[in-house]
Parts: structure tokens; sequence; C-alpha cells
């Protein structure tokens, strides 16, 4: 972490610290729906907590939590969770760069690649502003992911299905806010985004859920194409 503490991060910039609030308010709603749904359907109290901590992936832990709901075994619950997060695979290759290069601060750094960091780093102009608005936008979100699980597993039953308030809405629409300047700056990164969003789509109501996000990374293939 030390290379992390030397480099000097703009995060007096109101639009960066305004950009992540708004984040980590989307993120915080759909982690008091995940604690919530959790503990009514009747799992303990500390397993959305301590999964939030370790794991910290919103899709792999729904997705975990549901099966584990429905009747399914933690290693079928696992293997789901795994199977949804190999696309930070991706996501880590677009924002080695930016994480630095200590050994602890790329343990740190790799835990916190989320969908959401690495469209808000990939969003920003310059190298500095990608550096601060990973780090920034990471840990905030780690913390206020976490802290709004607890509140929500500590709430239980008492919000019934946070799905009616249009809560969840709020989450993909601030991430799509987040990359519209890459989509609107290069017409290849447009072609590739369409692509992959037909790719989901088309596949959606044939296979299980998470799939068709993993499906939407061939749109890269017209990058690396482009690139060749």
């Amino acid at each position: 972490m030390r290379s992390l503490l030397r480099t000097p991060l703009p995060s007096h910039d109101p639009r960066l610290l305004r950009d992540v609030a708004l984040v980590c308010l989307a993120g915080g709603i759909v982690g008091v729906s995940f604690g919530a749904l959790s503990v009514a359907g009747g799992l303990p109290l500390w397993l959305p907590v301590v999964m939030s901590l370790l794991v910290y992936a919103g899709s792999a832990q729904f997705s975990a939590v549901g099966i584990l709901l429905a009747g399914g075994g933690p290693f079928a619950a696992a293997a789901t969770g795994l199977l949804l997060n190999t696309r930070t695979a991706a996501f880590s290759l677009a924002v080695a760069d930016v994480i630095g290069r200590g050994r602890v601060t790329r343990w740190v750094g790799a835990h916190l690649v989320t969908d959401e960091t690495v469209a808000f780093t990939l969003a920003q102009p310059d190298p500095a502003r990608r550096r601060a608005a990973f780090w920034i936008s990471g840990l905030g979100l780690y913390a206020s992911w976490n802290l709004c699980v607890l509140l929500g597993a500590l709430a239980g039953g008492a919000l019934g299905d946070t799905g009616r308030y249009g809560l969840d809405a709020a989450f993909p629409a601030v991430l799509v806010a987040l990359v519209l300047p890459a989509l609107r700056g290069d017409r290849g990164v447009r072609r590739a985004a369409l692509a992959g969003g037909a790719a989901a789509l088309a596949l959606t109501p044939f296979v299980p859920v998470g799939v068709p996000v993993l499906m939407a990374l061939t749109g890269l293939l017209l990058l690396g194409g482009r690139a060749a």
C-alpha cells in the first residue's frame, strides 16, 4: 500500500467525489436488499455479512443465496458464484496498470475489482483520475456495501420485498451513466458494447442467470480484431 499512499490522489475534485457518492448510494441500496432478503429467507444474520466481507461480489452473492434458499447445497452455491465472477479476470486486465505494483496493493486492489469500479475507472480521462477513481470508488463501495448489508440483515423481513420500491433500478442506471462517456467517445467501443448486449439478450431466455453477462464479453472480440 505504500506506493498508493505516496501517490497524490485528486480527491478534492468535487465532481469525482459526487460521482463516487452516487455509486456508493446505488450500491448501498442493493446491499440493503441483499441483507434483508437473505435473513428474511431464513439464513443466519452472520452469513450475508461474512459473505460480503470475503466474497464482495453482488451478483455472485445474490445467486449463491438464491440457491441456498431454494434448497441447494453450499457447493452448488459456491460453483455458481465462481462462474459469475470469472468475468472479473477480464476486468482485472483492464485496470492492472491502475492498481499499483506492491504485493499488498495488488491483493487489496484485486479484491476491490467489480463491475462498478472498473466502469468508473475507465470513464476517467487521464491516468491520475483513473487511479483516484479506482481507489476512492473501490474503498467507498466496499465500505458502503458491507455497512448496508449489515443494516439490511438487521432489518430482516421488516422491509419486505425491496423490489416493489423500484430501488433495484438505481444501480444499473448509475452504471450506465458511468460508461456513457466511453460510448460517446469511441465508435469501436460502441460497436463492441452493442454486440455484447445483443449476445446477452439473445441468450437470456435459454441459459442460467449470470451466464448472459459472461457472454456479453464476446463483444470484446471486435475490439481485439480492430487492435490486430
